[in-house]
């Protein structure tokens, strides 16, 4: 049976942790709710580093004042069941109180421009409160890699810019998005779906599918695509659909060719969803996983 993995609650404790661990060291980063996409991010880090560290923190500052922190999902005992099975070495789930001890930081890490646009323009200071707690656990937890999910393209482009930006000397993988054999990308906000709302929300992966579909042929095909099967269910709330460059978030133009993210925000019910798909544009292009080496902001190692 798989030793169940160490729970740090305390600097102190995840400190003690650490200094068991002493070969190379994997984290993946999480708010809890874990499912099989989080499964997925420990599997990548386990497969390449010694050890893997999950933190679960449910970070207030990523919270505006219209988002309620108090229903986000906690599942504790299922999160802690997900990393037994993993093979995860240390939990380091600490309270507010732990990772902010002087109450709200004076300082924090701004996003800059890239942090207003899409989600952050839907989400005002959502990615302030991002980096700066992915900041602080990288220091914490003193990894060697971190890992995170394309399905959160924008966050995952911001942290690379802050590592290399700021000279953090940490390797940034990305992990594909793990999906529903229907299409629809897991979230923990998935949870909150009904039925039906979970039919409507598989328009979110359909249109992805059919605008890469149309890549070959040029952006503007792209995006009509797309368009036509979002504008087909009209109980999917858009709020953005959109093919950006993915270094910079800005829309591509018609004579473009090269790799870009395909980026889709909807309401469904009363949740929240997103979804993107890398896509190559032009002659051979299509869906991608995740993006090269080249089109990253900053290279990983």
């Amino acid at each position: 049976m798989t030793a169940a993995p160490v729970v740090a609650r305390t600097r102190d404790e995840l400190r003690t942790a650490r200094v068991a661990l002493t070969g190379q060291t994997a984290v993946v980063m999480t708010m809890g709710a874990l499912h099989e996409g989080h499964a997925t991010l420990i599997r990548e880090a386990r497969r390449e580093a010694e050890h893997v560290v999950v933190t679960i923190f449910l970070n207030p500052l990523q919270f505006g004042p219209k988002e309620d922190l108090s229903k986000y999902p906690r599942t504790f005992d299922d999160d802690m069941q997900i990393c037994r099975a993993e093979g995860v070495d240390v939990v380091f789930a600490p309270t507010p109180d732990v990772i902010y001890p002087d109450g709200d930081p004076g300082v924090r890490i701004s996003a800059g421009p890239l942090g207003g646009v899409l989600e952050g323009q839907a989400r005002p200071g959502h990615f302030d409160g991002m980096l700066t707690v992915v900041a602080k656990l990288m220091h914490l937890t003193g990894g060697d890699s971190f890992y995170f999910g394309q399905k959160d393209a924008q966050q995952l482009l911001l942290i690379r810019r802050m590592v290399r930006d700021i000279d953090f000397p940490a390797r940034v993988v990305s992990v594909p998005t793990v999906r529903e054999a229907d299409g629809l990308a897991l979230s923990s906000r998935n949870t909150y779906l009904t039925d039906t709302d979970r039919e409507v929300a598989l328009a979110l992966s359909r249109a992805l599918h059919e605008g890469a579909q149309r890549a070959e042929e040029g952006p503007s095909a792209i995006r009509r695509a797309a368009r036509e099967v979002l504008v087909a269910e009209p109980l999917a709330l858009v709020d953005y659909l959109v093919l950006v460059h993915p270094t910079t978030l800005q829309d591509v133009p018609e004579w473009y060719h090269g790799e870009a993210l395909l980026a889709v925000a909807a309401r469904v019910g009363t949740t929240r969803l997103i979804d993107n798909t890398p896509v190559l544009v032009g002659p051979g292009g299509g869906a991608r996983q995740v993006f090269s080496d080249t089109a990253s902001p900053v290279a990983v190692g």
